[in-house]
């Protein structure tokens, strides 16, 4: 008897502790062990489809939870404003992510899928509607979403609003006159979708990707929409706390190994996902001075996207020197991200670079012992009898490129060269020379010098050259461009940063084409 009721008891221990694991939500293990938290996500209707599969999929693989929640992209964004909770949000056009962005409620933005307006009918196209203007006559009765719930109409209004602009005075079919004669108008995309495919209207405006997921329906290109192509997108919610598992869903989505099969065989067009990987690596190269203001920066970076960033600081001539010995289509170590200490040594490696986006600059001058002893405040100053002086490599370092360029332009390139007792690839060893006391002078950029006022001064040097401007630039191949791109919005948001460490910001200027970026003629002469 004592056995039967040990037995019951212990049975009935299990199973409370049971019920209060699935009270708390935890989500079961996968073949990987995960007992990571669930997932919310709020997803446009008109993915819904490849979205659960693509849930389905990812719920065997890691044994990670996602709770779907569908809807209107406009609505959901309504709900998102009043909610401020969840994990990732899926909208259907770049219109809504614009406004989850003015309203603070999404960081990251993964583009999954391209997407454009056309008219829907059904098979045979018994009504014989070939343009918008068919969509007025007396016999056809037309289904719309509603604009201010569904991103399909609230794009097709826009578009048909710019093409009557365009038309500079021939007649054009306008929303207003669509939503005049709409028999039917709902909510979600795929309500209206419903109705077409019932035969209760004879025509709706729908995504191209929308007909294909509902049998029995056929697209009709017409010229006014074809070209309003929209990305429909993952964003991650600001409300989110755990950004490390909204992102690797939000990869796994947009990867076209994962995600990227189920959207295919649905009818998408694919959006520049990267490629997959659990937990990339980002490599990352960058110029010494940059070290200052982003190695927190990239901490951060790293541990909210739950990846692995490698950094290789080092000067850029050494960099560029090191991506050259390299093929940049089949190298995996080559670097997804470069980060120069200045524009003239983008363009040795334009072809993997070709744009560039400029984040800070700095001035270049000469540092000196505390009181300035020797008096030294130009660069005709360096060339004193005795002088213990230190440079940058101008083989290796853009720092020392530069000097070299402005020496030789003022004529003091000789007379001063014989004062230098160490070359080195960044500024930062000169620093530490000049604080160890085997160095009366040194040519550094400010940001170097700004943390140690206490001991050393700074003068500016009175040249043209004598300012250094850093661009960040993303590999065109790189399998982790995306990656690297929200690495840049990363850094961009964090303008505070490199302020603090003493650079003045650019990052508010639109990019630049790397194969337009000029190097003076002083700096090519030899």
């Amino acid at each position: 008897m004592k056995k039967l009721a040990l037995l019951l008891f212990t049975i009935a221990a299990l199973l409370a502790a049971l019920a209060l694991l699935q009270r708390r939500g935890t989500a079961p293990s996968g073949p990987t062990g995960s007992t990571s938290a669930p997932l919310t996500v709020y997803c446009a209707a008109g993915l819904k489809q490849p979205v659960e599969a693509i849930a389905t999929k990812y719920r065997a693989e890691f044994g990670i939870e996602v709770r779907l929640q569908y809807g209107p992209t406009g609505a959901l964004l309504s709900n998102l404003r009043v909610a401020k909770q969840g994990d990732l949000f899926i909208a259907a056009d770049d219109g809504a992510i614009a406004d989850a962005r003015k309203y603070e409620l999404v960081r990251e933005v993964l583009p999954l899928v391209r997407q454009h307006p056309v008219i829907a009918v059904r098979t045979g196209n018994p009504k014989n509607i070939h343009t918008l203007a068919d969509l007025l006559r007396d016999d056809v009765k037309l289904a719309l979403t509603n604009p201010d719930a569904a991103s399909i109409s609230r794009v097709t209004k826009a578009a048909l609003a710019e093409n009557s602009l365009i038309a500079g005075g021939r007649p054009v079919v306008v929303w207003e006159q669509l939503a005049a004669r709409a028999a039917v108008m709902k909510p979600a995309v795929t309500e209206v979708a419903a109705d077409l495919l019932l035969g209760t209207v004879d025509a709706a405006i729908l995504w191209n990707a929308t007909v294909p997921q509902f049998k029995g329906l056929v697209a009709v290109e017409v010229p006014e929409l074809k070209d309003r192509a929209e990305n429909a997108s993952a964003a991650v919610l600001t409300a989110s706390t755990q950004s490390a598992a909204a992102l690797k869903f939000a990869r796994y989505l947009s990867a076209p190994e994962k995600g990227g099969t189920v959207f295919q065989a649905a009818g998408f067009q694919l959006a520049d996902g990267d490629k997959w990987t659990e937990k990339p690596e980002l490599i990352l190269y960058s110029g010494g001075v940059n070290r200052l203001a982003i190695e927190k920066l990239l901490k951060q970076f790293a541990d909210r996207e739950g990846i692995t960033v490698t950094t290789v600081f080092n000067g850029c001539g050494v960099l560029c020197a090191t991506m050259k010995t390299m093929d940049s289509a089949t190298s995996p170590r080559f670097p997804d991200a470069y980060y120069a200490c200045d524009l003239c040594f983008v363009p040795p490696v334009a072809a993997q670079f070709p744009e560039a986006v400029l984040l800070t600059e700095t001035d270049i001058g000469i540092v000196v012992q505390k009181g300035n002893p020797k008096g030294i405040k130009t660069l005709a100053d360096l060339a004193q009898p005795g002088l213990k002086l230190g440079l940058c490599n101008a083989e290796q370092s853009t720092l020392g490129f530069m000097t070299r360029g402005m020496l030789k332009q003022t004529g003091l390139l000789d007379s001063v060269r014989k004062n230098v007792v160490v070359e080195v690839p960044t500024a930062d060893f000169l620093i530490n020379q000049m604080r160890a006391g085997g160095l009366e002078a040194a040519i550094v950029y400010r940001v170097n010098a700004a943390p140690q006022t206490e001991h050393l001064e700074f003068f500016p040097i009175q040249h043209e050259g004598a300012k250094a401007i850093q661009p960040f630039a993303v590999r065109e191949r790189s399998p982790n461009r995306q990656l690297a791109r929200r690495l840049l919005n990363y850094l961009r948001a964090n303008r505070t940063e490199f302020e603090q460490a003493g650079f003045r910001w650019r990052g508010n200027e639109a990019a630049l084409k790397s194969k337009d970026i000029k190097v003076p003629e002083y700096l090519l002469e030899k």
